[in-house]
């Protein structure tokens, strides 16, 4: 968010003396670049790490704000989630070992971290979405008690009062209506700063979303959203949807979402990036003004140009730029904000020194990008990197490549170009390049991730194997090598977790289910052709109201005079059901009690799973 101490905007004044300092900032960031004032002479880095909190089962813990009192370091800070961390890591020179030191200063923050949650019975896990993460963790009760929080959330809503619809289609779909932003905190990345010369950042920007896709396609590690199998980098399409404020796309200054990788190149100065934004996206946040940016200006004064970072802080491009002040001197960066976390920090110091690399070591026949290639070929190249990973072939330079070999041929080789033209030591590019180069031939996080789940999913029900995959992949993290060389995980037939399990662990999620209307006939080939015993019966607002058992219908094999009857006049009414987070003892010595084989699991009167006397075995 930038600012910590925000407002919401409520009054006719409000919005006038926000929009009077906005204004100023843009004319003062004007005058700042007309004259040179912005630093030019010097390269940084730096990075956002976020991570997320989780118990000894693996699932996530909201003690965040408990962690951070206990940590006590102003280099951490909050997320939306209250299972999540962020660690804001110092900018470092561009020099001879900066990745290193930077490596250095990540594991020395992460051990810091590590040292407090183990207090605690925590484990801090970095991945781009937990895969046991589940819906009913994702609810306004996880939103972290800040007032920034809560007002981007009442702000949000207010442009969406219908909710905010997610829908995305891998190779599972999830499809959910929700009335917060939380879906958002799903989300944990590893943001990667570059700072860069005002006089070419503008062609410097454009090129960094040229090379977007193949970065992405290379870093990929989110494939797996509430334990359905999405795209290769899920967090793409669900950020984009769970901030999305417009309620239809072909509405007059709608066309563009908040996350957004944009709809054309950029032109002009820096300050036409921050005014486009402004055109398009109306802010909601202001904080306290007290002196002019042009006055403080006038006096010699740095102005930290508040009204434009607050609007900034509101709108989500997957490369953002970004106005900061450093050492009393202004200056300009991108933000790079589509880099999953994890898998480990060797992994993410590799990425940010592989982006780095390219946006130095672009060839002169890449300059002015923006003439000589089509945005929507490199806007596509994007969203398929986040589909499909290194599966992906992009339009490269008029013709289409394959992943592996633009990234093997042409891109490491300019990355290396551009890291060594900036004085980095070999041995620090060749260390982190290389690590690059064996995810390119062998695999990437998001492919580690989806192997073993399915080699999970073949003994154990999703909820079990969602854990068990987060509690494999934190053992791997923790021994640090890349995830180029992990291998498959010894999947235990026994889940670890069992004392702790509940129904959730065990139900089975794809049911088939009919309606009291429908014919007994039908249900019962249903029954016979899937071999089920229990079928719950639903009506139109997916309510229970009722179940047939095999018991109850098996007669109806030797009587086809009957098989037209409803399935109405033959289900149960009397229901005994359960519930998700109900321990497994429980459920069982209820069936036991009421001497049933099966019970209907519900959520919020809504049927969502179905458990038998097998799930038990």
């Amino acid at each position: 968010m930038g600012q910590t101490q925000v407002t919401r905007l409520k009054t006719k004044k409000d919005r006038a003396n926000y929009i009077h300092h906005l204004l100023n900032d843009l004319k003062a960031l004007d005058q700042m670049i007309e004259n040179d004032m912005i630093e030019s002479g010097s390269l940084r880095i730096g990075a956002e790490q976020e991570l997320v909190i989780v118990n000894e089962q693996f699932l996530p813990d909201s003690s965040s704000e408990s962690l951070l009192t206990a940590i006590n370091d102003p280099h951490f800070t909050t997320e939306i989630g209250n299972f999540n961390l962020e660690i804001n890591l110092d900018p470092i020179a561009l020099e001879k070992d900066s990745f290193s030191k930077m490596h250095d200063q990540l594991n020395r923050f992460l051990e810091k971290a590590k040292k407090v949650a183990a207090s605690k019975n925590l484990h801090l896990v970095l991945t781009g979405i937990l895969p046991s993460l589940s819906v009913d963790k994702v609810t306004t009760e996880n939103l972290t008690n800040a007032p920034r929080y809560n007002l981007l959330n009442k702000a949000l809503k207010q442009y969406r009062p219908q909710g905010f619809d997610v829908h995305i289609k891998g190779v599972d779909e999830v499809n959910l209506k929700y009335d917060s932003v939380m879906l958002e905190g799903c989300n944990t990345s590893f943001q990667m700063h570059l700072q860069l010369n005002p006089k070419t950042f503008v062609d410097d920007y454009n090129w960094a979303q040229a090379i977007a896709g193949p970065v992405l396609s290379i870093c990929v590690n989110s494939p797996i959203l509430f334990g359905k199998e999405l795209w290769k980098e899920t967090r793409i399409a669900l950020f984009t949807q769970s901030v999305d404020t417009r309620i239809n796309s072909f509405l007059l200054n709608e066309k563009q979402s908040r996350v957004s990788f944009g709809n054309d190149w950029q032109t002009g100065s820096v300050s036409d990036i921050f005014k486009d934004n402004i055109s398009r996206f109306r802010s909601f946040l202001s904080t306290n003004f007290i002196t002019d940016s042009t006055e403080m200006l006038a006096h010699g004064e740095i102005p930290k140009l508040k009204a434009l970072s607050i609007q900034n802080s509101t709108v989500y491009p997957w490369n953002r730029v970004c106005y900061g002040v450093l050492n009393g001197r202004p200056n300009l960066r991108i933000e790079n904000r589509y880099i999953p976390s994890g898998p480990t920090p060797t992994d993410e110091i590799a990425n940010l020194a592989f982006w780095v690399g390219l946006m130095l070591g672009r060839p002169k026949t890449y300059k002015q990008i923006h003439e000589k290639w089509d945005f929507k070929d490199v806007k596509t190249n994007f969203f398929n990197a986040a589909r499909y990973g290194m599966a992906t072939q992009f339009y490269w330079d008029g013709k289409y490549v394959p992943s592996d070999q633009l990234i093997l041929h042409e891109l490491l080789p300019m990355a290396y170009k551009g890291l060594k033209k900036a004085g980095i030591a070999v041995s620090d590019i060749d260390y982190y390049l290389n690590i690059i180069k064996h995810r390119a031939e062998d695999h990437t996080g998001a492919e580690w991730l989806i192997r073993n789940y399915r080699r999970l999913l073949k003994s154990h029900k999703r909820y079990d194997a969602m854990q068990i995959l987060t509690a494999k992949m934190y053992e791997k993290q923790e021994k640090g090598y890349p995830v180029s060389v992990w291998s498959a995980v010894n999947h235990p037939d026994e889940s670890p977790f069992k004392d702790t399990r509940v129904v959730k662990h065990i139900m089975s999620y794809d049911i088939f289910s009919v309606s009291k209307k429908d014919s007994v006939k039908l249900v019962l080939n249903i029954m016979l052709w899937k071999n089920i015993h229990h079928m719950p019966v639903i009506d139109k607002d997916r309510n229970l109201v009722g179940l047939l058992t095999w018991s109850d219908i098996k007669t109806y094999t030797k009587q086809p005079f009957n098989q037209n009857d409803s399935v109405g006049d033959l289900m149960k009414t009397k229901l005994i059901t359960t519930e998700e987070q109900v321990p497994i003892k429980e459920a069982e010595a209820l069936m036991k009690k009421h001497r049933i084989g099966c019970l209907p699991v519900m959520k919020k009167n809504k049927l969502v799973g179905l458990i038998t006397l097998n799930d038990l075995k």
